[in-house]
């Protein structure tokens, strides 16, 4: 009969979690996590894997969180313009209460990792486009109602949007300075509401 796992597998996670954001991939070792989650090293790799592996799975996990903060953003019966505010508005707050400068797990892994992985490219790949749908949809119904009133294209103005997002992320890393961060955001909206 298999022994009971003695550990409880979400904490081991966020504390890998948290190591993997804190030091990045290349940065991390095997010890590093067997000392930052109190497991063993051989425990580590039965329970989870080498460290590709893990860092797999706390990605997914990171992405999974991201996701669904989006999905509840952008799938509230807020108006479409409120929607995208509440969503950038969200994002600098997350800067202003990062107290570490990690920025995101997702476009740090787009940085270091996925250039040399394709497995991890086209992992975030993914997130993006799915972040770029959510804009896109939103700036359609804005569109639809009259919320938002420029005529440029939605897909255009999404990616504009992703981009922004993006640039803040990246931003945040050396400088979570707010004013630097809603000046990226301001001309977007005007942007919007301009015909």
């Amino acid at each position: 009969m298999a022994r009971p796992r003695e550990f409880d597998e979400d904490t081991v996670l966020e504390a890998a979690t948290q190591r993997f954001w804190n030091n990045g991939y290349e940065a991390t070792s095997m010890r590093d996590l067997s000392d930052r989650t109190g497991m063993t090293t051989p425990s580590l790799y039965n329970a989870f894997g080498d460290k590709k592996a893990i860092y797999h799975l706390v990605l997914d996990r990171y992405v999974r969180r991201a996701l669904e903060s989006c999905s509840a953003i952008f799938g509230s019966d807020e108006p479409p313009l409120r929607a995208l505010e509440r969503y950038f508005d969200a994002l600098i707050e997350e800067t202003q209460a990062d107290a570490l400068q990690k920025g995101c797990f997702v476009v740090n892994t787009a940085l270091e990792v996925a250039p040399h992985d394709a497995d991890f490219r086209d992992l975030v790949t993914t997130v993006f486009a799915q972040i770029e749908k959510y804009m896109r949809d939103c700036i359609v119904r804005g569109q639809s109602d009259g919320t938002i009133r420029t005529k440029l294209p939605a897909t255009d103005l999404a990616r504009l949007f992703l981009g922004a997002m993006l640039g803040i992320r990246v931003l945040a890393r050396t400088s979570s300075e707010r004013e630097l961060l809603t000046g990226v955001v301001r001309p977007l909206f005007a942007l919007l509401r301009t015909k």
